[in-house]
């Protein structure tokens, strides 16, 4: 069974910020396989699917981003999963937005969300997905930019780039991660001004 989680937080007040990048991305990969969120298990909002002949559940932790690990973990054991099964949806400030990396492996790199992941399943050897979600402009306070909601003018990048990160999982799983990351680890063109 395939683990596939986005990062996120609960509650309306955080749909459309970017550190919800992860629910979005999670929820279109539910929409192009005909899933729904209609379960909870393991503190987190779940769909089952088949996606490219694997068994899948797709979550969506309840926990907030900082407890993400409790959930992951939770539902590692509930599936009988390793983190080879795992595969996270992640926002990351240090990524153009639009931009996508995938990795098999490494540290938090100062996310919470992946943080408590680690701690909670104790290695951070499992595939993520990380989403750009990197300013264009200076930002004194970056907390108070990933829980604000994105500028209109970027919500077609920001919906791209969920359909994209949607589309990497599926390669993960059908082709391998090392596939997917030939073909999204790009950087991300300049945007014209």
């Amino acid at each position: 069974m395939k683990v596939i989680v986005g990062l996120g937080n609960p509650g309306d007040e955080y749909d459309l910020t970017p550190h919800n990048l992860g629910f979005m991305a999670v929820e279109r990969l539910a929409e192009t396989c005909n899933a729904r969120f209609s379960r909870r298990e393991a503190r987190a909002r779940v769909a089952r699917a088949e996606i490219e002949g694997e068994q899948a559940v797709l979550a969506k932790p309840q926990t907030f981003m900082n407890l993400s690990g409790q959930s992951v973990a939770g539902l590692l054991k509930k599936w009988d999963a390793s983190a080879e099964d795992l595969i996270v949806l992640v926002d990351d400030v240090d990524l153009p937005l639009g931009s996508l990396r995938i990795r098999l492996r490494g540290s938090a790199g100062g996310h919470n969300g992946l943080k408590s992941i680690i701690g909670a399943i104790g290695t951070d050897q499992f595939v993520r997905v990380r989403m750009g979600a990197g300013p264009d402009r200076i930002v004194e306070d970056l907390v108070s930019y990933v829980l604000a909601r994105f500028r209109k003018k970027d919500m077609e990048t920001v919906a791209e780039m969920a359909g994209r990160a949607a589309e990497a999982v599926r390669i993960i799983l059908k082709e391998g991660p090392e596939k997917a990351m030939n073909l999204f680890n790009r950087k991300a063109l300049p945007q014209e001004s």
